[in-house]
């Protein structure tokens, strides 16, 4: 008999794989297994992020590092940020979204990135003092409780990140309260287009992948209207098929999920 994984399985196992991706010294892509991290220039984080949509203008702003090349698209691009405005990045890893919101917002802004992975939160706590970035804070803690006020965030940014939580509903519940009035989440992640294998539906290794915690567009505006968020725009993103290709030679991950822009308004 296949094992279901709880809740907490899935958290264990996501934190444990990230924990790895941490201690690298680079990045390899949502998909890569941690082994094959910085094993060939063939696969680097800056090659993946310009695939994603990241200029090389944003890629040679931040420090070394905290680029880790796990997202599936750039959440910079439709955020919208203003000078003075506090932003709040879920699963803000090595930092480098952070670090790009927080040009943005300037010094009378604040950027807070929130992590359950320590070693994530050690890392980008490192990047910051590198770039002496103090208009950033980094937290650790689970994007379902997150720690953080209730009507004190301008927008919320993430990516590649929603699909890793089992309890997806308690992500835009928890968006929804930290949001001031107004506020509004912009996020890049996967969305199922097609029904997962059998075979899949209780491999860990996949949902570590960013692939089989992915939830269909349906599903994500039922969270959203749950949630009380209005101006609810979900937009595939088709080009996005030929680098979930690579996260998995073996699956044609292309066919069951793609990336997507998620964005509304409380």
């Amino acid at each position: 008999m296949t094992k279901k994984h709880t809740s907490d399985d899935i958290r264990k196992n996501v934190r444990e794989r990230y924990a790895q991706v941490a201690l690298q010294d680079d990045g390899c892509g949502c998909g890569s297994d941690t082994s094959c991290c910085n094993t060939s220039d063939a696969i680097t984080a800056d090659k993946i992020s310009a695939k994603l949509g990241y200029s090389a203008e944003e890629l040679t702003a931040i420090t070394e590092g905290a680029n880790l090349g796990l997202g599936c698209g750039n959440p910079q691009a439709i955020a919208r940020l203003k000078e003075g405005e506090t932003v709040l990045d879920l699963g803000s890893g090595g930092g480098f979204d952070c670090f790009l919101a927080a040009r943005q917002v300037g010094n009378e802004g604040k950027v807070i990135g929130v992590d359950m992975t320590f070693e994530m939160v050690q890392r980008a706590r490192a990047n910051a003092e590198k770039m002496n970035a103090l208009n950033t804070e980094f937290r650790l803690g689970e994007i379902e409780h997150l720690p953080v006020a209730d009507n004190s965030i301008d927008c919320i940014i993430s990516n590649c990140v929603i699909n890793l939580s089992p309890d997806k509903q308690q992500v835009f519940n928890e968006a929804y309260r930290v949001l001031k009035r107004g506020g509004r989440i912009a996020f890049s992640d996967v969305v199922q287009i097609a029904p997962f294998p059998e075979e899949w539906k209780n491999d860990a290794s996949l949902y570590n992948k960013c692939a089989t915690g992915a939830v269909t567009i349906k599903e994500l505006e039922t969270f959203l209207l749950a949630a009380r968020f209005h101006y609810i725009t979900i937009a595939p993103k088709e080009k996005s098929r030929e680098f979930i290709r690579t996260w998995d030679d073996t699956k044609n991950m292309q066919h069951y999920i793609i990336a997507a822009t998620i964005e509304a308004v409380k």
